[in-house]
């Protein structure tokens, strides 16, 4: 597993990460114009190497680029295009990443479930369920999405807060610091 930190340019390590150029290419490739709030709402998912909340993406654009609306908007036809994304972990907020090269996109998350603070899990213990059940089945291009909850280290330590599992509000908090493993 890796702990991620907003800082930290490591995302995925199983294929490889588009540049910046490269995606706005992708979106002039389609027919699509590179607005200011397309190419501000692509660079701050490629700096984030975890999803993000259409509303933390708005919070992290510079004020005035855009408002919410075309925030929601952008990511969305970032999405549509296969640029961005879009993951549930179950607390009805959307979050977005930038989509990787060369790959399904297929990774899991830890998410913890009092600060929503999330870790990346780099191995995928579920692919031979794939495989049996399509054996089994007689399915083709068996895949799977799971995601796993708890409370992180640091959320241990405090005092009992609420779960984002059963809050939809809590999903907002901010997350709390790495954790030194």
């Amino acid at each position: 597993m890796k702990d991620l930190a907003p800082s930290d340019p490591v995302h995925h390590h199983t294929a490889k990460r588009p540049r910046l150029s490269e995606l706005t290419e992708r979106l002039r490739g389609k027919d699509r114009r590179v607005t200011g709030p397309r190419a501000a709402i692509l660079s701050i998912l490629h700096e984030h190497p975890h999803p993000l909340t259409n509303r933390e993406i708005f919070e992290a654009l510079p004020p005035g680029v855009c408002d919410l609306v075309t925030v929601y908007r952008a990511v969305h036809l970032l999405e549509d295009m296969g640029l961005v994304t879009r993951y549930d972990f179950g607390d009805g907020v959307a979050r977005h990443e930038i989509a990787l090269e060369g790959h399904d996109n297929h990774h899991h998350h830890l998410v913890c479930t009092a600060c929503s603070r999330i870790v990346e899990i780099d191995q995928c213990l579920a692919t031979e369920w794939d495989a049996m059940i399509a054996r089994e089945s007689g399915f083709e291009r068996v895949t799977h999405k799971l995601e796993f909850f708890g409370r992180c280290p640091r959320c241990q330590e405090g005092p009992p807060s609420h779960d984002t599992t059963k809050t939809k509000g809590a999903a907002t908090a901010k997350p709390c610091g790495p954790i030194l493993e």
